[in-house]
């Protein structure tokens, strides 16, 4: 880590970010044919694998010696090594991406040992860009630190939270059913027949775990729980959620030192009283997500 100016990589990340942001507001989405991912709900564009290409070849020419791990190039079994790594999400929010719905980022993060410790998220439609270097703190628009708020409010219950989640790609078998069960938990009155509730203030669906995990960093949202993800889904935005003061724990009850590309995520904001948000939150977790690396 000591032989990489990370300030310079994080300018750098930024200028492509927005190169990349360039071609995908000019583009015209069209659903790659020869897809080979889950369904119907698993989509890729031929802006995604543009956009990657034109990510991988620029990183690669620049820093030969950090290896890559993009989604477009990602191959089953493939595992984030110690060594420095660029953990790249292309187009994060395709689905979003093809409905034009402008809830879309490029996500470029840096690991090394495996952590997080470098992150530009950048919104083009908004042109927001989020940005943490490990030990340097997280920004918005390079010059507002987060969180937004100064003065930033304790945790409090799940009954005060403002909830964020996704559906995923996966829509059978035991982890839609966790899923489905968990959400139903979360937002159902504390005191019900089916069992105790969370009557959280709302739950929140956009469609970009990065921005997610930004949003999480804002203060906006309280928490982001997810399951299903990948590495280059949360990697630059687990470097922004932490740099602002964040936690991230498992979407599975107990484990208080996830991996990045476990594939599972509860990121909780900033604000006094964490631990105690976070063991209340499991404790609505309705049974155990399998979904874990490849």
């Amino acid at each position: 880590m000591a032989d990489l100016n990370l300030h310079e990589i994080h300018d750098y990340l930024i200028e492509l970010a927005q190169k990349a942001g360039d071609m995908i507001t000019s583009a015209h989405p069209t659903v790659d044919a020869t897809d080979s991912k889950k369904n119907s709900a698993d989509l890729v564009t031929e802006t995604d694998t543009a956009v990657e290409n034109l990510i991988s070849t620029s990183l690669s020419a620049k820093y030969p010696k950090i290896s890559f791990m993009g989604e477009e190039t990602y191959k089953p079994g493939d595992r984030l090594s110690s060594s420095p790594t660029f953990v790249v999400d292309p187009i994060d929010g395709t689905n979003n991406f093809v409905h034009s719905y402008p809830y879309v980022s490029i996500s470029l993060g840096l690991t090394i040992d495996r952590e997080p410790v470098l992150g530009v998220v950048y919104n083009p439609f908004t042109q927001t860009l989020y940005s943490a270097i490990k030990g340097s703190g997280a920004f918005m628009n390079r010059s507002t630190r987060l969180p937004l708020r100064s003065a930033v409010p304790p945790l409090g219950r799940v009954s005060n939270a403002l909830v964020c989640s996704e559906w995923g790609s996966a829509r059978a078998g035991n982890d839609f059913a966790v899923r489905c069960a968990t959400y139903a938990a979360l937002m159902r009155e504390q005191e019900h027949a089916d069992g105790p509730g969370g009557m959280a203030h709302g739950m929140r669906m956009f469609g970009s775990a990065a921005l997610n995990l930004c949003g999480v960093a804002s203060g906006a949202l309280d928490c982001y729980w997810e399951a299903g993800i990948w590495a280059w889904d949360v990697c630059a935005g687990w470097a922004i959620l932490t740099e602002a003061g964040g936690l991230m724990v498992d979407a599975n009850p107990g484990n208080w030192k996830p991996e990045v590309d476990d594939r599972r995520v509860l990121a909780v904001r900033k604000g006094e009283g964490q631990k105690e948000f976070v063991e209340e939150f499991w404790g609505l977790v309705q049974g155990r997500l399998e979904v874990g690396p490849e």
